[in-house]
């Protein structure tokens, strides 16, 4: 079994892998079904990638972790990401579609500056975007739009007319996830549960004098997801970003420890992972309007 890790540098270099013809060199809209039989590979490309999968029950290698994805899923990849399936020396046959585009295409346009807001670009394969019948065809019809404008020559319009069908794409991608999280709010309402248990866990130990102030990437490590949908998840279900929800936590505990009197303010800080109790201070003050000395003085 091959483990080489193949890095895709430009459109042009992946559609002739594909055996598809390159209709302009930053940007290419791919009916998977039309490409040539290929072998299972692990690839980066250095370029952004959205693909809708309609392969049923492949294993997928996404960083370090194996995943099964389902049939509709949608995957979406910043440049330099590495995704793909071990090769097991069998060709298949893709299905669905693939939308590349490069960094350079979007330079200096609206989505160009904007590209950091739509964050699925980080999440996870175990974060895909699934799709109802009717929104694949919606994203379909963003893909002939797309396609239409690459039959065309280019000219001084062809760069702000792709990027602006993008990012229509981008934004319709954007109303399908909040359309999943809220069908999920079950499961989220876990993860938010799972949070808040991971919190209490963390200071009721040692776990912060030891590591410090816990972290948004700490602690979507800990329940197992990507940043980047951690604090979309968190955001959605709390209206507060995660960092938020985290310093709240840590306001309220120091709160209840600054009314026992057996604790020093020192240590009440050193407790919750303050390097410095100067730290602690400007950041209790900053979250009450006044400092913990002030607190702990107040009349019961």
């Amino acid at each position: 079994m091959k483990t080489d890790l193949l890095n895709i540098e430009t459109i042009t270099e992946y559609d002739d892998m594909l055996g598809i013809e390159t209709l302009h060199p930053q940007v290419s809209v791919i009916d998977l079904s039309k490409a040539k039989p290929m072998h299972h590979l692990r690839h980066t490309f250095s370029f952004y990638v959205i693909f809708l999968k309609d392969e049923k029950n492949c294993d997928l290698i996404y960083g370090r972790q194996r995943y099964d994805y389902q049939k509709g899923s949608v995957i979406c990849l910043a440049p330099g990401q590495v995704i793909g399936i071990e090769d097991t020396g069998e060709e298949f046959q893709p299905q669905g579609y693939a939308l590349c585009f490069h960094p350079d295409l979007i330079r200096g346009t609206n989505l160009g500056r904007s590209i950091k807001e739509y964050t699925f670009f980080s999440y996870e394969v175990n974060e895909a975007l699934h799709l109802s019948e009717r929104e694949r065809h919606t994203f379909i019809d963003c893909l002939m739009n797309i396609q239409e404008e690459l039959q065309h020559s280019i000219d001084r319009l062809s760069k702000r007319l792709i990027a602006n069908y993008i990012e229509l794409l981008l934004n319709y991608c954007l109303r399908f996830y909040e359309r999943q999280f809220i069908t999920r709010q079950n499961a989220n309402r876990d993860i938010l549960t799972r949070f808040e248990r991971f919190l209490n866990l963390y200071f009721a130990d040692e776990n912060a004098m030891q590591k410090g102030l816990p972290t948004v990437k700490y602690c979507a490590a800990e329940l197992c997801l990507s940043p980047n949908y951690f604090g979309d998840l968190i955001k959605k279900e709390t209206d507060k970003t995660a960092l938020e929800y985290i310093q709240d936590k840590i306001i309220d505990i120091a709160k209840e420890r600054l009314l026992l009197p057996d604790h020093s303010i020192s240590e009440v800080a050193y407790q919750l992972g303050f390097q410095y109790p100067q730290h602690f201070t400007r950041v209790f003050k900053k979250a009450t309007g006044m400092t913990p000395h002030e607190y702990r003085k107040q009349p019961e």
